[in-house]
C-alpha cells in the first residue's frame, strides 16, 4: 500500500454540502482512500443538479447525503460516512465538524460561506477550512489558483460569480472541486 494512503485512512474530513464543490469532493476524497467523510446538507437531488454534481438521474428526490452516502460506497467502501441532513448554522458547523482534521466549504450561497468562514475562524481558528470561489461559466483555466491564509484556503478564480449569463457549470465546477480535494490532500500529508 501507498505511505499517502496509510496517513490518509487515518484521517477525517467535513464536507458542508452535497452541492457541485462538495459531492465532487467528496467522490475525490474517497478515491484516494480518507477514513471518513461527515457530510452535511439539507437538500434534496433534481434534475437540474446533474449538470454539475455526482449524482444520478435514478437518484432525483433522493436527499443529497444519502445518496452521496451511497456512491461513495460504491466507489470505495472502506471510506466510513457520516452524514447529517441538516441546515447548517455556526452551532451545528462546531458541533459536526470539530472532530475533523480538516473542513471543506462547499455551499452555493456568498452568505452561507461568509457564515461558515466566520464561525470556524472564530470558533475553531486552529482548523483548516477549504473553501471554494468564483468558479462560473466555463474556460479562463488560467484564472485558477489557491490563496492561503493562516488555515484558510480559498480555491478557484476569485472573480467570476455564478449569474444568470454564467451559470456553475461541470468543468469549472469540477476543476475547483478536485482543487479543493488536493489542498485538502497537501495540508493532512505535509
Amino acid at each position: 500500500m501507498n505511505p499517502y494512503r496509510e496517513i490518509l485512512k487515518t484521517k477525517t474530513v467535513g464536507i458542508a454540502g452535497c452541492g457541485g464543490l462538495g459531492s465532487n469532493c467528496a467522490v475525490a476524497l474517497a478515491r484516494v482512500g480518507i477514513g471518513k467523510l461527515i457530510i452535511a446538507d439539507f437538500d434534496v437531488v433534481v434534475e437540474s443538479n446533474l449538470n454539475r454534481q455526482y449524482y444520478f438521474y435514478d437518484q432525483i428526490g433522493q436527499k443529497k447525503v444519502v445518496a452521496l452516502q451511497e456512491n461513495i460506497r460504491r466507489i470505495n467502501p472502506g471510506v466510513t460516512t457520516e452524514i447529517h441532513d441538516i441546515k447548517l448554522v455556526p452551532e451545528s458547523i462546531v458541533r459536526i465538524f470539530n472532530y475533523c482534521d480538516v473542513i471543506v466549504e462547499a455551499f452555493d450561497l456568498a452568505e452561507m460561506k461568509q457564515m461558515i468562514i466566520e464561525t470556524v475562524l472564530s470558533e475553531m481558528p486552529w482548523k483548516p477550512l477549504v473553501c471554494g470561489v468564483g468558479l462560473a461559466g466555463w474556460g479562463r483555466n488560467n484564472l485558477f489558483k489557491t490563496i492561503c491564509s493562516d488555515n484558510l484556503y480559498l480555491c478557484g478564480d476569485g472573480e467570476i460569480e455564478v449569474s444568470e449569463s454564467l451559470p456553475p457549470l461541470a468543468p469549472r465546477v469540477g476543476i475547483v472541486a478536485n482543487m479543493q480535494a488536493n489542498q485538502v490532500m497537501e495540508i493532512l500529508l505535509k
